[in-house]
């Protein structure tokens, strides 16, 4: 048996989310009530307020050594964007992408893969944690998302980084939605956030979110937003998506997924 605290941390997490999971699947009416919903996010709060307290805002999730990297790391999500702007910037090899840090900052950001890859960089081989219940272990290179937005001059009242990304996940009426997910500022400059663009040593392949992917070591898989295209710093994302601070959360998954 296991006495591995993080281990502990972790199934605690994933029984609790599949509890709130099952309960979402088998409560359509409560779903659509004026109160479940309040309930919901008041226990939400709930578990954030008890991981920051047991495991603290700035502690680092466990590194690991070369010889524990997965021979083969499963990608998650979407893996190969059908977009068509996303495809012509692959075949170009990204010469042409940009990444945009807009927002509630006083100095907007566009940058080059080549820029990002100029500024001080983050190497750091971690465990990434799916909410299907898989784990693999993966080496990662990137710039610390920290310094950017200090570079960036986040205006007093932004809270939150919002991601979005090129990868489209559903075609309702109103278009085509796509990926995006969200950070508190807290998490965002954490020490382990970083916008990876290489993987074992390597450029990131485009299944694993190629030109670059958010890493945030302390938090579920679904948090680790690939394909990103723009940043925004933002008061609340209630307005942004479905309101919920990112796609799956939009479709009832927990918003701040540590573990």
């Amino acid at each position: 048996m296991t006495t591995d605290p993080l281990d502990r941390r972790r199934l605690l997490a994933r029984i609790a989310s599949g509890a709130a999971a099952g309960l979402l699947a088998g409560c359509d009416r409560l779903s659509n009530s004026t109160w479940f919903p309040r309930v919901l996010d008041r226990a939400e709060a709930v578990s954030e307020t008890v991981q920051q307290t047991l495991v603290g805002r700035q502690a680092l999730a466990r590194e690991y050594s070369e010889a524990d990297i997965s021979r083969n790391f499963r990608p998650n999500g979407t893996t190969n964007p059908q977009d068509a702007a996303y495809q012509a910037l692959a075949k170009n090899n990204f010469a042409d992408w940009r990444l945009e840090l807009t927002g509630l900052v006083e100095q907007p950001l566009h940058l080059s893969l080549a820029e990002l890859r100029a500024l001080p960089a983050r190497t750091q081989i971690t465990r990434h944690d799916c909410v299907e219940g898989w784990s693999c272990i993966g080496k990662w290179k990137g710039a610390p998302l920290g310094p950017l937005l200090d570079r960036a001059r986040p205006r007093p009242e932004a809270r939150y980084a919002v991601f979005y990304c090129a990868d489209s996940m559903e075609r309702t009426l109103d278009g085509e939605v796509k990926y995006y997910e969200s950070l508190d500022l807290a998490s965002a400059y954490h020490p382990q956030t970083i916008l990876a663009y290489d993987m074992n040593d390597a450029p990131l392949p485009v299944p694993h979110g190629a030109p670059l992917r958010l890493r945030v070591e302390r938090q579920l898989g679904y948090k680790m937003a690939k394909y990103l295209m723009r940043i925004e710093l933002v008061r609340n994302f209630g307005t942004i998506g479905g309101g919920h601070g990112g796609y799956w959360e939009d479709q009832g998954y927990e918003w701040y997924a540590g573990i």
